[in-house]
């Protein structure tokens, strides 16, 4: 019997036929049971048929994480649209190239967001229409368009190469993210990236109950899992870093104990890191992913595996993986190279870019720049991007490495490694690092000395005041090294 594929609009429809009264989505003191999630996305959906909006239009949402994020996608994907979230704090002019790059037919933001298109708010469209009814079930012909300025600066969006549609009853058992009906899924992290999008989306078509934070604190997180009795988490290892730094007596008082499952990706893990959280809540809770928002193919890891394999990101369970070398050779196990990857054969795209050109090998192989090997047994250990990658004297220099030994210090918020130029040796290292009162170059020199080989180590060291990595753990180095690099040119010529 043929497995059956509905929309995602009918979807929402059928479960909040089955249970109106069940919550669907939470939000501080705001929940939405399944029944209202329903009828208030068929209210907005209405609002954008009669705006213009229709099949395989772009939609852009500038909103913060709230139900009316949640409700807005689903009115979209109703009316066969495609959400295409971008984040609410972004400058005009980013915000604006973006817009003009997706050229959405309506835009829908928080009030005085605009970006040269027709801009409304949830409120707004609520007041255009009252009728609660179902709409008439279309498919979107692609799910999600995220944006990635990545480390270039210049906007790029990544469009699903799947569509607004979903199994019509949950896989037996649970889901590739370990949830399914009766669970609790706890999103901290901004809906408008593509692992919290993506994790909020497939939490709600499991029938899972959907909790979001408004912004991310770290003893927040603990309390809202108490709160809510949380079964599972999404985390990136900046915010497991954070809630890591809370004092022992902080987190010992919350009852965590509901948590079967924290997954974490988005950004290189620490191994120290790591470690620590599955010593605290036990390797059978952690779980990793390795991939791109292109979805090519992906690793993941549990914190039983880890432990055999350290520092490893997993092996592949999704798609095909390989290591190579400049000139496009294969790799051996063991030998570090540029990470490419391709779909299954026979599978149909998963994505394609708007604004950028993918990075690609004979064979469909592509890469998003990451280097790394693969061991014997086929687990996978990233060194760095290819990009952010620093030539000292000739040795190759990973700025995670780096960051990951810096943030060990128990004084350290947050850090960035870049190279800057150098006469002598082609590239210098230098740190950049948010951290608490007391803490000096010295001291930081001498905590990294016990943990670096010589050439890795630091030969400038920069402190700021503002975080280094957004909400979802991301840096971007190629813009801080500009910056620098900038500022170095301006003293030279003054001088």
């Amino acid at each position: 019997m043929a497995e059956e594929i509905i929309p995602l609009g009918e979807k929402l429809a059928r479960r909040a036929e089955a249970t109106p009264d069940a919550p669907a989505v939470t939000c501080g003191e705001m929940t939405l049971t399944c029944g209202q999630l329903e009828a208030r996305s068929n209210r907005i959906a209405r609002a954008l048929e009669g705006l213009g909006v229709k099949r395989g239009d772009l939609v852009t949402i500038g909103l913060p994480n709230g139900v009316n994020f949640v409700e807005t996608c689903w009115a979209i994907w109703k009316v066969g649209a495609t959400p295409q979230p971008v984040s609410f704090r972004l400058p005009t002019a980013e915000l604006r190239a973006l817009v003009e790059l997706a050229a959405p037919a309506i835009m829908i933001a928080l009030p005085g967001m605009e970006a040269g298109r027709n801009c409304s708010t949830v409120e707004d469209l609520l007041a255009m229409s009252d009728d609660e009814r179902p709409v008439e079930p279309r498919v979107a012909p692609v799910l999600k368009a995220v944006a990635s300025g990545g480390s270039t600066g210049r906007p790029k969006l990544i469009l699903s190469g799947l569509r607004g549609v979903v199994r019509a009853q949950p896989a037996n058992g649970l889901s590739f993210w370990r949830f399914g009906p009766g669970d609790t899924a706890l999103i901290p992290g901004p809906l408008y990236h593509n692992g919290p999008f993506s994790c909020a989306l497939d939490a709600l078509t499991q029938d899972a109950h959907l909790v979001l934070m408004q912004r991310f604190d770290a003893e927040g997180v603990l309390a809202e899992i108490e709160r809510s009795r949380a079964t599972w988490v999404y985390l990136v290892p900046t915010m497991m870093s954070r809630i890591w730094r809370l004092p022992e007596e902080v987190r010992a008082r919350y009852d965590i104990s509901s948590l079967k499952t924290l997954w974490h990706f988005a950004a290189p893990c620490p191994p120290w890191l790591k470690e620590a959280f599955i010593n605290w809540l036990g390797p059978e809770v952690i779980m990793e992913l390795y991939g791109g928002s292109e979805d090519q193919a992906c690793t993941t890891i549990t914190g039983s595996e880890w432990l055999d394999h350290r520092g490893s990101v997993g092996r592949v369970v999704g798609g095909e993986m390989k290591a190579f070398d400049p000139e496009g050779n294969a790799l051996p196990p063991g030998e570090v190279g540029e990470i490419y990857m391709r779909r299954p054969e026979g599978s149909p795209p998963s994505y394609s870019y708007r604004g950028a050109t993918a990075r690609v090998l004979p064979g469909g192989w592509e890469s998003i720049g990451d280097i790394g090997y693969f061991d014997s047994e086929g687990y996978l250990y990233l060194a760095d991007r290819r990009t952010d990658m620093i030539l000292v004297g000739g040795s190759n220099v990973y700025p995670a490495e780096i960051e990951a030994a810096i943030d060990e210090h128990p004084l350290v918020m947050s850090s960035a490694v870049v190279g800057l130029p150098h006469e002598d040796m082609g590239s210098s290292v230098h740190a950049i690092v948010q951290a608490r009162p007391g803490l000096v170059k010295d001291a930081l020199l001498a905590h990294l000395a016990q943990r670096l080989v010589t050439y890795k180590l630091p030969r400038t060291v920069e402190f700021v005041d503002e975080p280094l990595r957004d909400e979802a753990g991301k840096v971007r180095r190629t813009q801080l090294r500009d910056e620098r690099i900038a500022r170095m040119m301006s003293t030279t010529a003054q001088t």
